[in-house]
């Protein structure tokens, strides 16, 4: 079975079959020091030939770059750090299973969890496809997806993990 995705006005034709793992979706809420919030859309996972590509349909986002990660756990609920709650942090770090302790962007050779910027539009939505060429649907398991409040430069200066910020949105990957 042969299954076609059209996005941006880009049509992908990609191999399938009834159990595929290189395809999955995944619901993103808001998250605050409070809680888990609202439902803001979801992200589509596929394997494609240049690595995994991220297909957003998210809404009610401040426009801009935001930063865009896979964090190590499967959970949005925000913990507390110096006796403050912070929205997320439950999530963990970035993504680096070979230990790489740097932050280099979706091609370079620091954390796997680094995503390419997700760009939110005037209107508040999410819907440029990006890929990360260096994961897999199968890697997402058992992980969460972070939308921070600001861009990224993918660099640990002049602030560390590219500056991104606080933690706004996240998706639980199971």
């Amino acid at each position: 079975m042969r299954k076609i995705l059209v996005t941006s006005g880009l049509i992908f034709m990609a191999a399938m079959t009834p159990a595929n793992a290189g395809d999955i979706t995944v619901r993103v809420n808001a998250i605050t020091a409070g809680g888990v919030g609202q439902d803001i859309g979801f992200i589509r996972a596929v394997d494609v030939k240049g690595g995994l590509m991220l297909v957003p349909r998210l809404t009610g986002l401040a426009p801009g770059a935001h930063g865009f990660h896979v964090h190590q756990n499967a959970d949005c609920r925000p913990k507390t750090r110096d006796g403050q709650a912070v929205a997320g942090l439950s999530a963990g770090g970035h993504f680096d299973p070979a230990s790489a302790g740097k932050h280099e962007g979706p091609k370079g050779q620091g954390h796997l969890g680094d995503l390419p910027p997700l760009m939110v539009d005037g209107t508040g939505a999410a819907r440029k496809t990006v890929v990360a060429p260096r994961l897999t649907v199968a890697m997402l398991k058992g992980r969460a997806i972070v939308i921070h409040a600001g861009g990224d430069n993918f660099s640990d200066s002049p602030k560390a993990l590219g500056g991104g910020g606080a933690r706004i949105a996240c998706a639980v990957i199971r």
